[in-house]
Order: C-alpha cells, then structure tokens, then sequence
C-alpha cells in the first residue's frame, strides 16, 4: 500500500514556482538571470519536482545531486535513459557532494535553452507519472 509523505504536492507547486521564475527571467530580465542563476534556478525545480514525486510514493532519494535524484525515481518508473543523461548533463554543472573536492564550473549562456527543457521535461514527467499512477490505482479498484 502506497504511504505519501505529507505536503508532496507541495513540491511539485514549488518547483513549478522555480521554474517558471527561471523560464520568465532568462526572458524578461536575462542581464540580471546570467546562466548560474537560470542553472541554479532549474535545478532547484528538478529537486523538488523529484522530491515531491518521491514523497507521493512514500520514498526520498538518498541524496540531492541529480544523479540520486534520477536513481531515486528509477526506483518507481524502471530505467529512463534519456532522462538520466539530461540529469548526469546538469551534475556536470556542480559536483557538490564528491568526497575528494567540490567541482564547479558557470553554464554557458548557449546551454541555457537546454537546460531550461529539461526543467520543464522533468516537470512534464512527473506530472505524467502521477497521474499514469493514479489511473492504474483508480483501474485496479474498479473506479
């Protein structure tokens, strides 16, 4: 039986917040939104997009970096090749939890556009994910 952590649509809402603060300033205002405030902006939202997909199945990821988030929902979807090359594609940015040193390098103003849709394929996944979920859930009770 499915046990949801509280308050995970939530995080979905909040991630929806993040990145639509990332698409709407890399637009408006892309003198003040330079690529590490859009990259940081969208990874905010994969996190808690992620997190709240988690936390409606019950689960956490073991860790924050991409590459735990997308091993955590793998967990509940099966392999996602191509979304897990996107996410190993955005811990280039930032290898914040390497034992040995921390690595960062700024994304260039030409990997913003992709960095944006994978914002916003993550936040379309989820959102597809859940819902294929709650029909399956729905089908197998008869509803």
């Amino acid at each position: 039986m499915l046990v949801q952590i509280k308050d995970w649509r939530k995080y979905l809402d909040d991630g929806g917040k993040f990145l639509n603060t990332a698409v709407n300033g890399s637009r408006k205002r892309p003198e003040v939104f330079t690529p590490e405030i859009i990259y940081n902006l969208t990874a905010m939202a994969i996190e808690k997009f992620c997190m709240g997909y988690l936390m409606y199945h019950g689960d956490l990821a073991d860790n924050h970096t991409m590459g735990d988030l997308i091993e955590a929902v793998e967990r509940h979807t099966g392999p996602q090749p191509e979304l897990s090359k996107k996410f190993l594609f955005l811990d280039s940015f930032q290898e914040i939890c390497s034992l040995d040193a921390y690595k960062r390098r700024s994304p260039t103003a030409s990997e913003m556009g992709a960095i944006l849709i994978i914002g916003l394929e993550v936040k379309k996944f989820v959102a597809a994910e859940i819902q294929r979920y709650d029909h399956d859930r729905m089908r197998r009770k008869g509803n």
